[in-house]
């Protein structure tokens, strides 16, 4: 009966038009895990080996180049805002842990953090704009290691220990696609949870001066599960997703939604989403009614918000993202794949 509920709901719904997976980039010596979309011609990945990628003509051709260091970094993250700037997150215990970035589209880089803490570990960042943006790391002495910048990363600020909730045993962030932290508006700011007992999602309405915890009931009852990936429509409703990726086909507690940005959270059941997912993202242009999920099994889409999922490809992604203001985007993966999403049009569902 859902099935057939679902296939009246999107046959009603095709006039928004879905899209294809078309392959620009493959075989590059690198995984990527970050993606940025600036706009419909300028993109930015980000991946292992000091590699990134950036496209400036709608991924027509891409640059692929590394960050000259002699270290070997694998930059799970990246946040771009032009052409020309854009910022670097690399991962890994104590100076592997840095965030970079260029203003002359790649010419030249900076190193604006390498870590110092031999315990942390940096796993995402965030940016409300080109000067204000939030990066966190793994827990330190019971609190995850959060910092912060106003200035367009001259400076990175640590945010004091005592106004972020303690971490449970086995708390970590999953370094997963560079979307298990995500901004709305001018200062709200959630950063997702696993392997502990409770997979939880962090909040902050204040730029990530001050943060509460919420409990959600996505599986987290591994070191290798719990929330990969977190998006919001605005300030009140978001999703999030993930699983176990040790065990990509189970699609078992895997996603959950909030109406209240984030206070608490609510299992979709029966949702159709098809496995482990490590990324979502509302399409921007469908007033939060259109989203897509990808994992390493293979993409799902959904047309009413969240509620329900169909396979959209089995073709498997670790990351993608959406320009602001459009539904343009691209995914990255494995194998040094990128991808672009295909706008189409049909009054009858075909394509």
């Amino acid at each position: 009966m859902r099935r057939l509920i679902l296939f009246s709901f999107l046959l009603a719904t095709t006039a928004m038009g879905f899209s294809q997976w078309k392959m620009q980039k493959e075989d590059i010596k690198a995984e990527f895990r970050g993606l940025s979309a600036v706009d419909e011609k300028v993109a930015w990945a980000s991946g292992s080996r000091n590699t990134y990628a950036r496209t400036t003509d709608g991924g027509e051709t891409w640059e692929v180049a590394t960050v000259d260091d002699k270290e070997t970094l694998d930059f799970r993250d990246v946040e771009a805002f032009d052409a020309n700037t854009a910022y670097l997150l690399s991962i890994g215990a104590g100076t592997k842990s840095r965030i970079y970035k260029t203003t002359d589209g790649g010419k030249t880089w900076t190193a604006q953090v390498i870590n110092p803490h031999p315990k942390a570990f940096l796993d995402a960042f965030a940016f409300w704009d080109v000067r204000n943006g939030v990066a966190v790391s793994d827990p330190v002495e019971g609190r995850f290691l959060i910092l912060r910048t106003t200035d367009g990363g001259a400076h990175w600020v640590q945010v004091p220990a005592e106004d972020i909730p303690p971490a449970l045993p086995g708390d970590g962030i999953f370094a997963a696609s560079g979307t298990t932290i995500t901004v709305n508006g001018n200062a709200n700011a959630w950063f997702a949870t696993g392997g502990a007992a409770t997979a939880r999602v962090f909040r902050s309405t204040d730029k990530g001066q001050t943060w509460s915890a919420a409990g959600t009931p996505i599986i987290s009852n591994s070191a290798s599960a719990g929330i990969f990936s977190i998006a919001f429509k605005d300030a009140l409703k978001g999703i999030v997703v993930g699983g176990d990726y040790r065990k990509v086909e189970e699609a078992k507690d895997n996603i959950a939604e909030t109406s209240d940005g984030g206070r608490t959270w609510t299992s979709i059941t029966d949702s159709g989403l098809g496995g482990f997912r490590s990324c979502v993202a509302y399409l921007p242009g469908t007033n939060g009614k259109a989203l897509l999920a990808a994992g390493p099994s293979g993409t799902d889409y959904s047309l009413d918000g969240g509620v329900h999922w169909m396979k959209y490809d089995s073709q498997g992604f670790h990351v993608f993202g959406f320009a602001k203001s459009k539904s343009v985007g691209w995914a990255a993966g494995a194998g040094g794949r990128i991808a672009k999403f295909m706008p189409w049009q049909s009054s009858s569902g075909s394509r």
